[in-house]
């Protein structure tokens, strides 16, 4: 398995989809209601794959071969007065591989980028309960707090989400 960050989706956006579809099938709160559809999932990385040609979005891939296991995006504020951090967005493992430090690896290496790039806060928010927020909590982001009623689930529910933050520099 290896980490890759990409400037575009072309030769992956089959497994993409994949990842995607299973993501949202496994009960993901990444903002897409089960069951989605192949046309929205490609639908979904054709925008994805517009904004990684500006300067303002980053893809970060896990590959078993050439195939994507797990992904997770930065977004860089374009305001002058918040070039200074970043969000976290989508990460996702496929259910096949989840549980062996993929998420852990895909967001070092997020991290690892951000430094890089002048990044000196991320933040983030995940559904309240998800196991992604036991994963940041272990990687030390802070729980800034909650909003109840945020999203809505594919049962139909509104779930909170809790908004989290990291100083990386």
């Amino acid at each position: 398995m290896k980490m890759k960050a990409v400037h575009s989706i072309k030769g992956v956006s089959k497994s993409l989809n994949s990842l995607l579809i299973d993501s949202v099938a496994s009960g993901a709160s990444i903002g897409f209601i089960a069951p989605l559809s192949l046309q929205s999932a490609h639908d979904y990385w054709q925008g994805v794959d517009g904004d990684l040609a500006t300067p303002y979005r980053r893809l970060y891939l896990a590959l078993d071969g050439d195939t994507v296991i797990g992904s997770v995006q930065l977004s860089l504020c374009a305001k002058a007065n918040g070039a200074h951090r970043g969000e976290v967005e989508k990460l996702m493992v496929h259910s096949e591989h989840q549980g062996k430090g993929i998420a852990k690896q895909l967001m070092n290496s997020l991290e690892t980028d951000a430094r890089i790039l002048g990044i000196q806060l991320l933040i983030l928010d995940t559904r309240q309960g998800d196991t992604a927020s036991y994963l940041y909590r272990k990687l030390d982001y802070i729980e800034a707090g909650t909003i109840p009623g945020f999203a809505k689930s594919s049962s139909g529910e509104f779930d909170a989400t809790v908004y989290f933050y990291k100083q990386v520099a």
